[in-house]
């Protein structure tokens, strides 16, 4: 059996697909019972997967009431990516500086599979390559405050994230952007690796923004309400 993290972030991810394709509009409601005979598993990695679809903004959940999808709500999403491009432009920064030998060669290995991966045009194996990518690089800027907060923002901010490989041409410059940093960061240099790293990831916003766009001008479904697992 998975690990329940993992089981969890299946549920999360797949949630998620639902929720911003449109098939879950805003307003449903969302029962743990049913989800956990949906994915197969116990309520706990349901639990989870809802309570991180609520830290990103993409449910609303109350005391008693349980989980509904959520309007976008727009300002709190452009705070996360805020968060997200200042603290991990911190982490280009200084592991520019402090990145060792291993460290590098990793990273940059890393960078050369998510190349491949783009070549192959597969979407959810970059996501995850992507998010190994990322984690390298938090890895490397060593100061467990900074990866501890980033770890937990991270895993708010993955469904928003994973959204932007559905826009044509993304994954191509997704990887584009990931060669800008690495070279910063290869060269030990500190602000170009910040600067980057924080275009980078408004880059992510726009294409996120972008993708959540087309998707809102799509006709609604019928009595608002999402197709049957």
């Amino acid at each position: 059996m998975a690990p329940k993290d993992t089981l969890a972030t299946q549920v999360r991810e797949a949630l998620a697909d639902d929720i911003l394709t449109g098939r879950m509009p805003a307003g449903t409601r969302l029962d743990e019972v049913s989800l956990a005979r949906r994915f197969s598993v116990s309520r706990t990695p349901v639990r989870e997967a809802l309570r991180e679809l609520t830290a990103a903004g993409l449910l609303d959940t109350r005391a008693h009431s349980g989980a509904a999808v959520a309007e976008l709500a727009t300002a709190r999403i452009a705070d996360m990516f805020e968060a997200v491009a200042e603290l991990e432009a911190i982490c280009a920064r200084l592991s520019a500086m402090k990145m060792t030998s291993p460290e590098r060669e990793r990273f940059e290995a890393l960078h050369h599979h998510c190349g491949e991966l783009v070549k192959r045009g597969d979407a959810e194996l970059y996501h995850a390559a992507n998010a190994d990518f990322h984690a390298a690089l938090r890895a490397g800027c060593h100061n467990a405050a900074l990866e501890d907060a980033m770890e937990t923002l991270r895993r708010r901010f993955a469904p928003l994230s994973r959204a932007q490989f559905r826009g044509e041409g993304r994954l191509a410059d997704s990887y584009a952007e990931h060669d800008e940093v690495v070279r910063a960061v290869l060269r030990g240099n500190a602000e170009l690796s910040f600067k980057t790293m924080r275009s980078h990831v408004s880059r992510v916003q726009r294409a996120f923004e972008e993708y959540t766009s087309r998707v809102s001008r799509r006709p609604a479904r019928r009595n608002g309400r999402a197709p049957a697992a």
